[in-house]
């Protein structure tokens, strides 16, 4: 799973641009460090053999060698980056076409997104070293062929590295190699490539290791065999899934089209009880559920449910004070996993002058832009995501935010603080559509209103704070649960 974890490395490019070869470079360096950490499940103990990724940041694979004498080598995918949406919208499924790569003697049959990623890694070369300008296929002899008689190669990934994984499994195990290979399979987080047809060959092949590590409340490894069942979620303490997630699941797994698709391998599910999960997303909202759903299905979360230790994880940007001004303004950006690579980026513009203070703080002079702006951090393990509290106004006004709620329940005329930037006297709180009738600004950082009626007292709610014409947008650090009147 870490091997898995670390194909996540640098997925997101730089927000000013960066070439194909800046981002692999960039991808290389970080696995590089993160492969030679003595302190992660890896022990220091593997090495990076070949990397590729596709055009336009498709998708991206390596092929890692063990150095503790255990002949072992790791062929890694990673899949699609990009949000839970367009992981559930990516592939296309309505669709199924022939996998003849695969070895198969009889015809079997994948989805068509699933064989268009596939084919990216396969076809895609190397450009930069340990292995530049050569494929999978050729780098993996390469490598072999220095490599002990009968080594084992493990076939990997994480989501659509995994679904990539079970295809690249068959084509390369039904390949001539040297030193006659041992083949693997262990996948984490799947969804599935392809139709029975596939799923009988694939079971049919002779794996050392058949092995599909799903969490039980993960929602991607149900795409597509049984994405509707994910609908009756969340058991107690819920998120429960709200209409609207409920009809948007409907909506997605309608995209196969009748095809009926069945996972491979051996299943071992994980966390059935439930017993890992983000508990601040609770709440019967879309915004919780997408939430819990986007943890359920994290890296992260798999790590520890295997009971690996996590990855050095990308930097964070928590928020930048201040955040309105004009180019050629001094701005700090707090957050945590700043190194002394970090480049900054307002929106599209690169920040050229920039000064890393410390792990948490880096100090930089505004370029050139114009609108409301995310500041973002990119080093060699990855970009920041963009945040709310981490805007930049050029020319004002400031950005409003909510960023916390307190108490984040109650009843009607409770009285709620609300924590966030860009508020001025004269602002207005609404709990969703209701506006308060009682508002005390306090300073541009925080206000406090008391909870208006709502025909629904026993519901959960989302706070805005609006300042002339901007209001702060919302999501799961504003929610407010009624209890009654």
């Amino acid at each position: 799973m870490t091997l898995a974890a670390l194909a996540a490395t640098g997925a997101t490019p730089r927000p000013s641009g960066e070439t194909l070869e800046q981002q692999t470079e960039r991808i290389i360096t970080g696995i590089n460090a993160q492969l030679n950490d003595p302190r992660l499940a890896t022990q220091g103990a593997w090495e990076l053999v070949w990397l590729a990724l596709s055009e336009a940041n498709a998708n991206m694979a390596y092929i890692a060698r063990s150095t503790n004498g255990s002949n072992e080598f790791a062929v890694v995918a990673r899949g699609t980056d990009a949000d839970l949406t367009d992981i559930l919208e990516d592939l296309d499924v309505g669709t199924v076409v022939p996998f003849p790569e695969s070895g198969s003697p009889k015809p079997i049959a994948v989805s068509k997104g699933a064989m268009d990623a596939f084919k990216r890694v396969v076809n895609a070369q190397s450009i930069a070293s340990p292995s530049p300008n050569v494929t999978l296929a050729q780098a993996l002899t390469a490598a072999l062929n220095s490599a002990s008689p009968q080594p084992t190669v493990y076939l990997t990934g994480h989501s659509l590295g995994g679904c990539i994984a079970t295809m690249l499994a068959p084509y390369l195990q039904a390949r001539t190699w040297p030193k006659n290979p041992k083949f693997a399979v262990i996948t984490y987080a799947a969804p599935t490539a392809g139709v029975q047809s596939f799923v009988d060959y694939f079971d049919s092949v002779p794996w050392v290791i058949d092995e599909r590590h799903n969490n039980a409340y993960d929602l991607v490894p149900h795409a597509w065999a049984d994405l509707d069942t994910t609908a009756g979620w969340y058991p107690n303490p819920g998120p429960q899934a709200t209409e609207e997630v409920k009809l948007l699941i409907g909506t997605i797994s309608k995209r196969t089209k009748g095809n009926v698709y069945v996972q491979p391998g051996t299943l071992h599910p994980m966390n059935t009880s439930y017993t890992s999960l983000a508990k601040n997303l609770v709440n019967k909202t879309t915004q919780d559920f997408l939430g819990q759903v986007a943890f359920q299905h994290a890296n992260s979360t798999y790590l520890d449910l295997v009971g690996a230790p996590a990855v050095p994880s990308g930097p964070v940007v928590t928020d930048v004070t201040p955040t309105f001004g004009a180019a050629g303004a001094t701005v700090t950006i707090n957050g945590t996993g700043f190194s002394k690579d970090s480049m900054v980026d307002f929106g599209q513009f690169a920040c050229p002058t920039r000064n890393v203070d410390s792990d948490r703080k880096i100090t930089a002079k505004v370029p050139d832009g114009t609108g409301v702006v995310h500041v973002r951090v990119t080093n060699t393990l990855g970009t920041s995501p963009a945040v709310a509290m981490g805007q930049f106004a050029y020319g004002g006004p400031a950005p409003v935010v909510v960023s916390a709620v307190s108490p984040t329940s109650g009843k009607v005329g409770t009285p709620v603080t609300i924590s966030g930037s860009g508020f001025a006297n004269g602002a207005t709180v609404h709990f969703k559509d209701k506006a308060s009738d009682s508002v005390k600004f306090v300073s541009t950082g925080q206000i406090t209103a008391t909870a208006p009626g709502q025909l629904d007292d026993h519901q959960t709610v989302n706070v805005t704070v609006t300042v002339g014409k901007a209001t702060s947008p919302t999501s799961p650090a504003d929610e407010f649960t009624y209890t009654g009147r």
